[in-house]
């Protein structure tokens, strides 16, 4: 790879990177199988499938009863159940505020391109002040699309003014690095956050990958004057 230059801002996904989320996408997940008689999951069990969202987290508990004819009703009350508190149990991924902190002392922006619905993640950031204070946040409903497309991407780079090549994106799914790859942006995959046994993570072909967020860090110390 050619010589790495300062990003100009980095993009961040939201579930999994920068926030852990899981235990409260958990909570909602076990609601909705207790109300329709279910097994319960552990929340180990539904961790590495929290960056899928309501698809991902009702598939892992209802399995093919999660089909075309119940989807629509299924859905709906995960997101009621999640809607009553999406953030109790919630918390940064250690190590997350320093480095927000460290990227507004070297005036480096920093944002937010997640998949997560607006109606959430602007229930989320609230709660977390470094967050809130993000110079974009794209959410999954913001565009027409959402990521695996880099048109969200695309849009948070517009948004700052930047070329999307001068940009970071950090993520933990495939579909973030997918995006960021076809955004032209510099990817760096967070391989603390939520990936499965099933996972191939090393075909996924980031340009980076970081086993918790202070080698985020030491990762961005490296290429400042």
């Amino acid at each position: 790879m050619s010589e790495l230059n300062r990003p100009a801002a980095i993009l961040f996904d939201l579930d999994g990177t920068l926030l852990d989320t899981a235990p409260d996408l958990h909570r909602a997940l076990n609601q909705v199988l207790q109300r329709y008689r279910k097994p319960l999951i552990e929340l180990d069990v539904a961790r590495p499938v929290a960056s899928h969202g309501s698809t991902g987290l009702l598939t892992l508990g209802f399995g093919d009863e999660f089909n075309d004819d119940s989807r629509n009703e299924l859905r709906e009350a995960f997101l009621s159940a999640y809607a009553e508190d999406p953030y109790s149990g919630t918390t940064y991924f250690a190590g997350i505020e320093s480095l927000l902190e460290t990227l507004q002392s070297l005036q480096i922006p920093y944002g937010i391109v997640t998949n997560k619905p607006t109606q959430f993640t602007h229930a989320l950031l609230p709660e977390f002040p470094l967050l809130a204070a993000s110079a974009v946040v794209v959410c999954g409903d913001t565009l027409k699309v959402a990521k695996p497309d880099p048109a969200p991407l695309l849009y948070a780079a517009e948004s700052l003014q930047l070329k999307p090549q001068a940009c970071w994106y950090v993520g933990d799914a495939e579909r973030d690095i997918e995006a960021g790859r076809a955004a032209g942006m510099h990817t760096i995959l967070a391989s603390y956050g939520y990936i499965s046994d099933v996972d191939r993570p090393h075909l996924w072909q980031a340009d980076a990958t970081v086993d918790d967020v202070h080698a985020l860090t030491r990762y961005l110390t490296t290429i400042l004057p």
